[in-house]
Protein backbone atom coordinates (compact mmCIF):
# COMPACT_ATOMS: atom_id res chain seq x y z
CA UNK A 1 0.00 0.00 0.00
CA UNK A 2 1.37 3.86 -0.86
CA UNK A 3 1.48 6.38 1.58
CA UNK A 4 -0.90 8.37 0.16
CA UNK A 5 -3.64 5.52 0.15
CA UNK A 6 -2.48 4.35 4.06
CA UNK A 7 -2.92 8.57 5.19
CA UNK A 8 -5.84 8.29 3.14
CA UNK A 9 -7.68 5.26 4.58
CA UNK A 10 -5.89 6.52 7.96
CA UNK A 11 -8.52 9.44 7.69
CA UNK A 12 -11.29 7.87 6.89
CA UNK A 13 -11.27 5.42 9.99
CA UNK A 14 -10.24 7.89 12.43
CA UNK A 15 -13.43 10.62 11.35
CA UNK A 16 -16.28 8.41 12.15
CA UNK A 17 -14.24 8.59 15.77
CA UNK A 18 -14.26 11.75 16.15
CA UNK A 19 -18.01 13.01 15.34
CA UNK A 20 -19.25 12.96 18.73
CA UNK A 21 -16.31 15.15 19.72
CA UNK A 22 -17.20 17.42 16.49
CA UNK A 23 -20.34 18.70 18.26
CA UNK A 24 -18.97 19.52 21.59
CA UNK A 25 -15.68 21.15 20.67
CA UNK A 26 -17.56 23.25 17.91
CA UNK A 27 -20.32 24.87 20.53
CA UNK A 28 -17.92 24.60 23.30
CA UNK A 29 -15.41 26.55 21.65
CA UNK A 30 -17.76 29.27 20.13
CA UNK A 31 -18.59 30.04 23.41
CA UNK A 32 -15.01 30.39 24.29
CA UNK A 33 -14.24 32.61 21.21
CA UNK A 34 -17.71 34.57 22.02
CA UNK A 35 -16.25 35.15 25.80
CA UNK A 36 -13.20 36.52 24.11
CA UNK A 37 -15.13 38.62 22.23
CA UNK A 38 -17.06 40.52 25.10
CA UNK A 39 -14.22 40.82 27.16
CA UNK A 40 -12.20 42.84 24.58
CA UNK A 41 -10.33 40.50 22.46
CA UNK A 42 -9.98 40.50 18.92
CA UNK A 43 -10.49 37.04 16.99
CA UNK A 44 -6.79 36.70 16.37
CA UNK A 45 -6.56 35.58 20.43
CA UNK A 46 -8.41 32.49 20.27
CA UNK A 47 -7.54 31.29 17.26
CA UNK A 48 -3.99 31.34 17.94
CA UNK A 49 -4.99 30.42 21.56
CA UNK A 50 -6.60 27.67 20.38
CA UNK A 51 -4.04 26.83 17.86
CA UNK A 52 -1.07 26.61 20.37
CA UNK A 53 -2.51 26.01 24.02
CA UNK A 54 -5.16 23.89 23.11
CA UNK A 55 -6.25 23.00 26.50
CA UNK A 56 -9.89 24.40 26.86
CA UNK A 57 -9.84 25.10 30.89
CA UNK A 58 -6.67 26.60 30.68
CA UNK A 59 -7.83 28.93 27.64
CA UNK A 60 -10.98 30.08 29.87
CA UNK A 61 -8.56 30.81 32.71
CA UNK A 62 -6.00 32.92 30.75
CA UNK A 63 -9.35 35.38 30.08
CA UNK A 64 -8.80 36.71 33.35
CA UNK A 65 -5.07 36.63 33.60
CA UNK A 66 -4.77 38.52 30.52
CA UNK A 67 -6.93 41.04 32.32
CA UNK A 68 -5.43 40.88 35.54
CA UNK A 69 -2.04 42.34 36.99
CA UNK A 70 1.22 40.71 35.08
CA UNK A 71 1.57 37.68 37.12
CA UNK A 72 3.62 34.91 35.76
CA UNK A 73 4.73 32.74 38.13
CA UNK A 74 1.10 32.58 39.24
CA UNK A 75 0.00 31.20 35.74
CA UNK A 76 2.78 28.79 35.24
CA UNK A 77 1.27 27.37 38.27
CA UNK A 78 -2.31 27.17 37.87
CA UNK A 79 -1.44 26.09 34.53
CA UNK A 80 0.42 22.98 35.71
CA UNK A 81 -2.19 22.38 38.23
CA UNK A 82 -5.02 22.38 35.85
CA UNK A 83 -3.48 20.61 33.21
CA UNK A 84 -1.67 17.72 35.98
CA UNK A 85 -4.06 14.99 35.02
CA UNK A 86 -2.07 14.94 31.44
CA UNK A 87 1.27 13.85 32.97
CA UNK A 88 -1.31 10.01 34.29
CA UNK A 89 -1.95 10.51 30.29
CA UNK A 90 1.15 10.69 29.18
CA UNK A 91 2.60 7.95 31.39
CA UNK A 92 0.05 5.69 30.25
CA UNK A 93 0.46 6.38 26.52
CA UNK A 94 4.00 5.83 26.46
CA UNK A 95 3.92 2.44 24.49
CA UNK A 96 0.91 3.62 22.10
CA UNK A 97 2.72 6.89 21.39
CA UNK A 98 5.58 5.27 20.59
CA UNK A 99 5.37 5.79 16.47
CA UNK A 100 8.25 7.22 13.87
CA UNK A 101 8.21 10.70 13.10
CA UNK A 102 6.92 13.84 13.76
CA UNK A 103 3.27 11.86 14.47
CA UNK A 104 4.57 11.05 17.76
CA UNK A 105 5.62 14.41 19.17
CA UNK A 106 2.34 16.64 17.64
CA UNK A 107 0.21 12.93 19.50
CA UNK A 108 2.12 14.33 22.81
CA UNK A 109 1.30 18.00 22.13
CA UNK A 110 -2.33 17.48 20.89
CA UNK A 111 -3.41 15.15 23.77
CA UNK A 112 -6.11 16.24 25.32
CA UNK A 113 -9.28 14.36 27.47
CA UNK A 114 -11.39 13.30 24.28
CA UNK A 115 -8.38 12.74 22.42
CA UNK A 116 -6.55 10.74 25.17
CA UNK A 117 -10.42 8.60 25.35
CA UNK A 118 -10.47 7.48 21.92
CA UNK A 119 -6.57 6.76 21.15
CA UNK A 120 -6.52 4.88 24.41
CA UNK A 121 -9.50 2.61 24.13
CA UNK A 122 -9.71 2.53 19.99
CA UNK A 123 -7.73 0.13 18.51
CA UNK A 124 -6.77 1.01 14.96
CA UNK A 125 -9.07 -0.53 12.14
CA UNK A 126 -7.56 -4.15 10.47
CA UNK A 127 -5.12 -2.70 7.57
CA UNK A 128 -5.02 1.00 8.98
CA UNK A 129 -1.83 2.16 10.34
CA UNK A 130 -1.68 2.81 13.66
CA UNK A 131 -0.16 5.58 14.08
CA UNK A 132 -1.88 7.79 10.89
CA UNK A 133 -4.84 6.65 13.15
CA UNK A 134 -4.44 8.45 16.42
CA UNK A 135 -2.40 11.05 14.27
CA UNK A 136 -5.91 11.82 12.38
CA UNK A 137 -8.12 11.44 15.59
CA UNK A 138 -5.63 14.39 17.52
CA UNK A 139 -5.73 16.50 14.12
CA UNK A 140 -9.59 16.35 13.76
CA UNK A 141 -10.18 17.17 17.56
CA UNK A 142 -7.57 20.13 17.25
CA UNK A 143 -9.08 21.67 14.13
CA UNK A 144 -12.89 21.46 15.80
CA UNK A 145 -11.53 23.33 19.21
CA UNK A 146 -9.86 26.12 17.10
CA UNK A 147 -12.73 25.88 14.49
CA UNK A 148 -14.93 26.77 17.00
CA UNK A 149 -12.82 29.45 19.09
CA UNK A 150 -11.88 31.15 15.59
CA UNK A 151 -16.32 31.27 14.86
CA UNK A 152 -17.15 32.66 17.92
CA UNK A 153 -14.22 35.13 18.53
CA UNK A 154 -14.60 36.57 14.53
CA UNK A 155 -19.35 36.23 15.13
CA UNK A 156 -19.33 36.89 18.98
CA UNK A 157 -19.82 40.76 18.37
CA UNK A 158 -23.02 40.19 16.32
CA UNK A 159 -24.69 37.77 18.18
CA UNK A 160 -28.47 38.72 18.42
CA UNK A 161 -28.90 38.05 21.81
CA UNK A 162 -27.33 39.09 24.98
CA UNK A 163 -24.00 37.58 26.35
CA UNK A 164 -24.12 38.46 29.37
CA UNK A 165 -22.63 35.75 31.89
CA UNK A 166 -21.09 33.69 29.61
CA UNK A 167 -18.09 33.83 31.22
CA UNK A 168 -20.16 30.89 33.62
CA UNK A 169 -19.39 28.57 30.35
CA UNK A 170 -15.88 27.98 32.79
CA UNK A 171 -17.85 27.42 35.81
CA UNK A 172 -20.00 24.92 34.40
CA UNK A 173 -17.32 23.55 32.37
CA UNK A 174 -15.08 22.37 35.78
CA UNK A 175 -18.72 21.65 37.20
CA UNK A 176 -19.60 19.07 34.72
CA UNK A 177 -16.13 17.20 34.94
CA UNK A 178 -16.51 16.97 38.53
CA UNK A 179 -20.09 15.38 38.10
CA UNK A 180 -18.73 13.07 35.79
CA UNK A 181 -15.94 11.84 38.21
CA UNK A 182 -18.70 11.59 40.99
CA UNK A 183 -21.08 9.28 39.20
CA UNK A 184 -17.67 6.96 38.33
CA UNK A 185 -16.46 7.31 42.06
CA UNK A 186 -17.39 4.27 44.52
CA UNK A 187 -16.17 6.05 47.27
CA UNK A 188 -16.24 10.08 47.34
CA UNK A 189 -13.71 10.53 50.19
CA UNK A 190 -11.32 12.33 47.48
CA UNK A 191 -13.98 14.32 46.08
CA UNK A 192 -15.15 15.45 49.58
CA UNK A 193 -11.98 16.89 50.97
CA UNK A 194 -10.92 18.47 47.42
CA UNK A 195 -14.53 20.43 48.08
CA UNK A 196 -13.78 20.80 52.34
CA UNK A 197 -9.95 22.24 51.37
CA UNK A 198 -11.59 24.56 48.56
CA UNK A 199 -14.08 25.72 50.90
CA UNK A 200 -11.68 26.58 54.18
CA UNK A 201 -9.43 28.57 51.78
CA UNK A 202 -11.92 30.37 50.31
CA UNK A 203 -12.81 31.23 53.87
CA UNK A 204 -9.51 32.25 55.14
CA UNK A 205 -7.89 33.86 51.44
CA UNK A 206 -11.34 34.96 49.87
CA UNK A 207 -11.70 36.16 46.57
CA UNK A 208 -9.48 34.57 43.96
CA UNK A 209 -6.64 34.16 45.89
CA UNK A 210 -7.95 30.83 47.74
CA UNK A 211 -6.93 28.63 44.77
CA UNK A 212 -3.21 28.34 44.87
CA UNK A 213 -3.00 27.50 48.76
CA UNK A 214 -5.98 25.05 48.04
CA UNK A 215 -4.46 23.82 45.33
CA UNK A 216 -1.18 23.22 47.39
CA UNK A 217 -3.19 21.57 50.21
CA UNK A 218 -4.88 19.22 47.75
CA UNK A 219 -2.11 17.68 46.18
CA UNK A 220 -0.43 17.24 49.53
CA UNK A 221 -3.10 15.71 50.91
CA UNK A 222 -3.33 13.06 47.97
CA UNK A 223 0.34 12.73 48.40
CA UNK A 224 0.15 11.68 51.91
CA UNK A 225 -3.42 9.62 51.46
CA UNK A 226 -2.26 7.60 48.09
CA UNK A 227 -1.49 4.89 49.67
CA UNK A 228 -4.99 4.74 52.12
CA UNK A 229 -7.19 6.30 49.10
CA UNK A 230 -5.56 3.02 46.95
CA UNK A 231 -6.50 0.44 49.16
CA UNK A 232 -10.28 1.48 49.09
CA UNK A 233 -9.84 1.85 44.65
CA UNK A 234 -9.72 5.99 44.17
CA UNK A 235 -6.74 6.03 42.56
CA UNK A 236 -5.42 3.68 40.36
Amino acid sequence: MNRKKTITNAFKAAFPFTIPILAGFMFLGMAYGIYMNVSGFSFLYPMFMSITIFGGSVEFAAVGWLLSAFNPLNVLFLTLMINARHLFYGLSMLDKYNVDGFKRYYLIFGMCDETFSINCMTDAPDGINKGWFMFFVTLLNHIYWVSGATLGGLFGSIIPFSTEGIEFVMTALFLVIFLEQWLKEENHFSSILGLVISLVCLIIFKGTKFMVPAMILILLFFTILKDSLEKVGEVQ
